[in-house]
């Protein structure tokens, strides 16, 4: 498995892999499945050098995807606060690869001068509870019932790690 840069060649692998974490309705809020035209202007803000998103890849295969994104875009004081995203293919769960991804994302944060990262999970998502609580992520928030998807609410976690100690 080698651990890369994603680069527009790469969307439609990424789109994939997000369209089955939609189907799930435990790893994201969106509830229908999204394009990899769709995702273009989303692909483009997350400049390598800023937001970068990272893909795993096997033999050919992406097999996972992580990036960061701005939390509050335009507000300066919160630049240095960025939203971590993740995902794996569900023939790729359970081999380790999250865990990589993870720990590359928390390495390069502070040469792109992110302080503090933070991952906003559906309480149910519980492998990406276990994953952020394996790597110290700290609960710093709650909100109950804010998801519905098709009459089953559920809530928000907010989980963060500062990078910067």
């Amino acid at each position: 498995m080698i651990i890369r840069r994603a680069n527009i060649h790469d969307l439609k692998a990424i789109v994939e892999i997000y369209n089955q974490a939609i189907l799930t309705k435990k790893s994201t809020a969106d509830l229908t499945p999204v394009t990899p035209n769709s995702r273009v202007e989303w692909f483009n803000q997350h400049t390598p050098d800023r937001y970068p998103i990272f893909i795993a890849e096997t033999e050919n295969i992406v097999a996972g995807w992580i990036s960061l994104s701005p939390y509050r875009s335009g507000r300066e004081a919160l630049g240095f606060t960025a939203e971590v995203s993740f995902y794996i293919h569900t023939d790729y769960q359970r081999k380790g690869i999250g865990t990589k991804l993870l720990d590359l994302i928390i390495a390069e944060s502070p040469k792109i001068g992110i302080k503090t990262i933070f991952a906003i999970i559906l309480e149910h998502n519980y492998p990406s509870i276990n994953l952020v609580e394996k790597f110290k992520f700290e609960k710093w928030g709650f909100l109950p019932k804010v998801a519905d998807f098709m009459g089953n609410e559920v809530g928000h976690l907010y989980y963060g790690f500062r990078v910067a100690r």
